[in-house]
């Protein structure tokens, strides 16, 4: 049954108690489920972070939404508490409950996290703990639930976490979730049993099946099949074929307190044709699949009671079809509109001005780089030209302000290329200045700037992270050249944050005890890694182009390895994919690329 909101006021009198707060979470909720637990697969869903945040994730969602469709299973949810509730826990050994029938979670037959970023690794071991389940799956019984970790990172490198995990769940919850339901319902609840069933279906790594065989000089040799276990040599990531036939991942419970209020999210396109050699996510959902624009135009009617703001989630979104009818079908709606990072080539004056009528002000652009050469090597197949193009359209349409994202530490990148940056955000902002004098008020540009982590499934997987004092360097230098800018504001995240981002993309599952640590002692990470001993270096500085195996090669994730070879190998020569203008579908090349 799917419940609406009611006014449930908040209690904050007395000592922390997680069952009243559950209670008065699903007051201020409107789209939950509640279903009785007798007779049904029982599924604790957590996001290992706060409610705030969780809230806010598809994934998540559209996971609980999923196993909720089925007769034979219940959903709940769980989040890690907030801060001063979480040591009132701990203090007081109060039990983990889900948020619908405020159940323990170590009553549930399944316990699932969606994993989404890498500094919420430590989170998923405090939930087990609050949890009392034991944080390695070795020391685990029977009488544990099944814990099934999923979500985004663990089908780029699960190895991180395949200690503390049951199954691995790596690809696309639309695939996953009804082949996870229909192993676990069949027949009686037997822990091996379902293991052995899992691993015959498409995405599902079981670590516990494998033995890791390492070469002298520390990386892996080769992953080993248990022989009894079933397991496959290679897991194949899971990964709808089509969308015509599905609903998209959207907001489907509504409450104020998430990270963007009441908003309703819906994805709009998967995956992006563009292909940049350093975006994980490009290539791993491919192929590029639009969701049907009345399905989401359906959704969105049916959200209007509960929010009048729209946010559209792609990583390209103006690859739809459709998309001047989803813009237009909003508006019609009453929404105001939100959209995700835009890529410039696809922009329209058409778009921009559906965008701006619906009251966006701000727009967030990547150019990536400042300059053209350097973007030729990441594969960002636009000019600084067609940059400032597209600025030039998207202020004379009235937006004021404009996000710009960008990356140092690439391949080959030089001074040059970082005063390019700065030139090239000067000039962005004298666009802005030309139109903002005729209305009388001055946006701003804000610029984030990180050092590039090279990611797992990309042209640069093989590549170290660059050096420390290279990037402290770098960074020391962009903020001299982009100091006294009037309006323009830089964000740049240091080299220390990013160091250890690249330890949890990079490294495989001898990274788990510094994790392990690094959640005993509150997360800090250099600390964690001294006491455990783990070799953080050799995972994040080391050139990885002669290792035979590479950790995250435990999961298929469609892209041949002479492909990404290939555009490695362009990239060094400042070369696009293809030498034109940007095609629509890079997909193509690839699958050309992969057939060869």
């Amino acid at each position: 049954m799917t419940r609406r909101r009611s006014e449930a006021p908040r209690d904050r009198s007395g000592p922390y108690d997680p069952r009243r707060a559950a209670v008065e979470t699903l007051g201020r909720e409107a789209g939950y489920t509640i279903k009785p637990h007798r007779g049904r697969l029982r599924v604790a869903l957590a996001f290992p972070n706060t409610y705030f945040v969780g809230m806010s994730n598809l994934g998540l969602q559209t996971v609980y939404r999923l196993f909720n469709a089925r007769e034979d299973v219940v959903c709940e949810r769980v989040f890690l508490p907030p801060k001063q509730e979480l040591k009132a826990m701990g203090d007081r050994r109060l039990p983990l409950v889900t948020i619908e029938s405020q159940t323990p979670v170590n009553d549930f037959d399944v316990f699932a996290l969606s994993v989404s970023f890498e500094w919420d690794y430590t989170n998923v071991l405090t939930l087990l703990g609050l949890a009392n389940i034991p944080v390695y799956a070795k020391d685990r019984t029977a009488k544990h639930p099944l814990i099934v970790i999923g979500g985004a990172v663990t089908f780029v490198n699960p190895e991180p976490l395949a200690l503390f995990a049951d199954v691995i769940a790596a690809g696309e919850g639309e695939v996953l979730v009804p082949a996870l339901a229909d192993a676990l319902t069949a027949g009686d609840f037997d822990r091996q049993e379902a293991l052995r069933a899992l691993t015959v279906q498409r995405g599902f790594y079981v670590p516990s099946f494998y033995d890791v065989r390492y070469a002298d000089e520390g990386h892996i040799a080769a992953f080993e099949p248990k022989a009894g276990t079933g397991a496959p040599a290679i897991v194949r990531k899971a990964a709808v074929r089509t969308t015509e036939a599905l609903d998209p991942p959207a907001t489907t419970i509504f409450t104020p307190d998430t990270e963007f209020g009441s908003r309703f999210l819906v994805e709009v396109v998967r995956g992006c044709a563009n292909l940049c050699r350093f975006c994980w996510a490009g290539y791993n959902y491919l192929p590029v699949r639009a969701f049907p624009a009345d399905r989401i135009l359906a959704m969105a009617a049916a959200a209007k009671p509960y929010s009048d703001r729209a946010g559209l989630v792609s990583i390209a979104l103006c690859d739809h079809p459709k998309i001047d009818e989803i813009l237009d079908g909003l508006a019609e709606l009453g929404y105001s509109i939100s959209p995700a990072s835009l890529r410039l080539d696809d922009l329209t004056p058409g778009i921009v001005r559906r965008l701006k009528a619906s009251g966006e002000r701000s727009l967030t652009i990547a150019p990536e780089t400042g300059s053209d050469r350097l973007r030729r090597v990441i594969n960002k197949t636009m000019t600084n030209e067609e940059i400032a193009a597209a600025a030039e359209m998207i202020f004379a349409e009235g937006i004021e302000n404009l996000k710009l994202y960008y990356m140092i530490g690439l391949p080959t990148e030089t001074d040059e290329d970082l005063a390019a940056i700065r030139d090239l955000t000067v000039q962005l902002h004298k666009v802005m200045l030309s139109h903002a004098r005729a209305r009388g008020r001055i946006g701003r540009i804000i610029a984030s700037v990180n050092p590039l982590v090279p990611k797992p499934g990309t042209a640069y997987q093989w590549l170290p992270m660059e050096r420390p004092d290279s990037i402290d360097r770098k960074i020391k230098y962009l903020r001299e050249l982009t100091a006294g800018v009037d309006n323009v504001y830089f964000n740049i995240k240091s080299e220390r944050h990013s160091f250890y981002q690249a330890l949890l993309s990079l490294g495989d599952r001898r990274v788990a005890p510094a994790i392990v640590e690094a959640e005993r002692n509150g997360g800090h990470w250099r600390a964690a890694v001294a006491e455990t001993g783990v070799d953080a270096e050799f995972f994040v500085f080391r050139d990885r182009q002669a290792d035979p195996v590479l950790p995250w090669d435990i999961i298929d994730g469609g892209q041949r390895a002479t492909f990404f070879r290939g555009e490695l190998d362009k990239a060094m020569k400042a070369e696009w994919t293809l030498p034109a203008k940007r095609v629509k579908d890079h997909a193509t090349a690839v699958s050309a690329a992969n057939a060869s």
